[in-house]
């Protein structure tokens, strides 16, 4: 039999746990060969290469965001050769199992749950004596009629094999997000999460895991991503399996974990921070809402004031980046209460803010109790709330416009200094800067087209000039030292129109070359000549004093020079501030 395995990712950097476990343990009975492709490739496409590979049995992964794909992939494939085996697991097919069955003729099996063992009985089958009733956890057609098998005990996963060894994966590791699971199953009984269907947590093989780690760095993976539901649901083996990593981890490796933060203790943040090196780690951190009640509707156990101490711990501490994630739609959380939620989160500083909206996945209690609470929702995956009995449809609408701006005002970095005087000095809150910005984006159709990174600069700018033009000189000061700052080589042009003239411009930095003590002991230490200035550092004159902002908060209005240059042996850019009134004799 030639046996193909196939999925279609979100983006070409991920890769499938789930299909390399089925080859992994079909192995060595069966050379399952794995296929691989993304929900942006045309049909046709997946569809030519699969035929090219002549399977007699083509089986897919499926989740909410490529089933809508697979299915038009199946279709055509179903089309093209009647007598195909098509098999499909996953989360999105295990639950609702008879209705996919029913909806999707060109299906013939479907793999209930963990899929492994179950998927290995399939094969034996039908290569043997096709007697179904001996294959746990599949769905099948006898006789027209739908059949399905009760699933199996839960495999031992210490007995699992590796999925790390495949010799065609290799070249790929450093281009590519790797996926590696410790634990199946979590604690936690959140309603809206299909984790919490399964009951309690099962171990791998530690020390295997520890092989594969090795194994996986020595042949070049640079991210390794835990899949975990909670990584540190018990604390010795969290930090056990730290303690390895900060151990072994070979120079530009980076490990991502799914946290619980409320749970974590401080004795572990504390090891972290004193030995852990800068950006070796990375937590993603699913706080979803910081109301009482909707955590208590979706059973789902918080305690926010010591999530904020873990994560306050863990930022001051300067060496984990933080992604944490909120989740708009959820029971008795109102558009009020969310802004209120945003407002809880974001003044925790995260490095990344995801803002998500409920999605009704099949299987999870919440779905079930969707009537209770007057949800309506998509038919078709991602199944994402339209509105429920306390949040209609246009309040859904305006927390779309703050999450379009968020993505790239703030989770992209761009305006760090510039958007947190915004937030603190100019709106109420942080909820409304994005809400009323996201607002005004959606009005000038600026969701509709593209953009490059000037636009983004001066599209805040011509909303500083509505919404509040009095901040306008001290708004568009920061967002020039962001720009600069930010920038890797000096620009060619600049977004704004330039305060100097050449002349000006010139006198300027005749005046720091002749007296370089001004811009500080390290400029002065670079020798400049005035040629070398002129043709990696940009001079700007800016209405306040720039450097007692940035080191203090305040702002003074005393007008300041700004000098960026951009050292390009060592790809570093270097900031000076001096106020001009230091200068004034050295400038004619």
């Amino acid at each position: 039999m030639n046996i193909v395995v196939s999925t279609l990712n979100a983006k070409y950097i991920h890769t499938s746990l789930s299909i390399r476990y089925l080859k992994a343990y079909a192995q060595p009975e069966y050379d399952i060969k794995l296929a691989e492709y993304t929900i942006k490739d045309p049909a046709m496409n997946i569809v030519t290469d699969l035929f090219r590979k002549n399977p007699d049995v083509l089986g897919f992964s499926c989740y909410i965001w490529n089933i809508e794909e697979t299915i038009k992939v199946i279709k055509m494939m179903k089309k093209i050769n009647p007598s195909l085996i098509i098999v499909l697991g996953g989360p999105e097919v295990t639950y609702d199992t008879y209705e996919w069955m029913e909806n999707v003729p060109e299906v013939d099996f479907i793999v209930i749950g963990e899929g492994e063992q179950t998927f290995k009985q399939f094969l034996d089958q039908i290569h043997g004596d096709k007697d179904l009733k001996k294959v746990n956890g599949i769905a099948y057609r006898d006789s027209k009629q739908i059949k399905i098998n009760p699933q199996s005990n839960k495999i031992d996963l210490k007995e699992l094999p590796s999925p790390f060894r495949f010799e065609e994966d290799l070249d790929q590791l450093s281009k590519r997000v790797t996926y590696i699971e410790t634990s199946r199953g979590c604690p936690f009984s959140c309603q809206f999460c299909l984790s919490s269907i399964e009951v309690g947590v099962r171990y791998f093989d530690r020390e295997k895991i520890k092989e594969d780690i090795r194994f996986l760095m020595k042949n070049g993976a640079k991210t390794i991503k835990f899949v975990d539901r909670t990584f540190n649901i018990s604390r010795s083996y969290a930090l056990e399996m730290f303690q390895f990593l900060i151990d072994e981890h070979l120079p530009g490796t980076v490990f991502q974990f799914e946290i619980t933060a409320d749970i974590m203790r401080p004795e572990v943040i504390r090891f972290l921070n004193e030995n852990a090196p800068k950006g070796l780690f990375r937590f993603e951190i699913g706080v979803q809402s910081t109301n009482d009640l909707t955590n208590e509707l979706v059973k789902r156990k918080q305690n926010f004031s010591k999530l904020t101490r873990t994560v306050t711990m863990v930022r001051d501490g300067g060496k984990i980046d933080q992604h944490l994630d909120l989740i708009a739609g959820l029971p008795e959380e109102d558009y009020h209460s969310f802004k209120k939620t945003f407002n809880d989160v974001f003044a925790l500083n995260p490095e990344e803010l995801q803002l998500g909206f409920l999605k009704m996945l099949r299987g999870t209690g919440l779905r079930i109790s969707a009537k209770q609470y007057g949800y309506v929702y998509m038919d078709h995956s991602p199944y994402e709330i339209l509105k429920n009995d306390i949040l209609p449809f246009e309040d859904i609408m305006k927390i779309k416009q703050v999450e379009d701006v968020l993505e790239k005002y703030w989770n992209d970095h761009r305006m760090d200094v510039t958007i947190g005087y915004l937030v603190h000095h100019v709106f109420p809150t942080p909820f409304d800067f994005f809400q009323e910005f996201g607002t005004y984006w959606d009005e000038q159709g600026w969701s509709r087209i593209g953009h490059q990174l000037e636009d983004l600069f001066k599209r805040l700018s011509n909303f500083i000039k509505k919404r509040s033009p009095e901040s306008l000189p001290i708004v568009e000061t920061l967002m020039k030292y962001d720009y600069l700052r930010n920038q890797k080589h000096k620009p060619r042009k600049s977004w704004w129109k330039d305060a100097l003239d050449k002349k000006g411009r010139n006198d300027y930095y005749r005046a720091v070359i002749e007296q370089p003590h001004i811009l500080g002991e390290s400029f002065e230490a670079k020798a400049l000549s005035e040629k070398e200035l002129n043709k990696h550092s940009i001079i700007e004159v800016t209405p306040f004093n720039l450097d007692k902002y940035i080191t203090a908060g305040v702002i003074e209005f005393d007008p300041s020079l700004l000098l960026v240059h951009y050292n390009l042996p060592e790809d570093k850019t270097d900031i000076y501030h001096t106020p001009l009134n230091k200068m004034i004799k050295h400038v004619s």
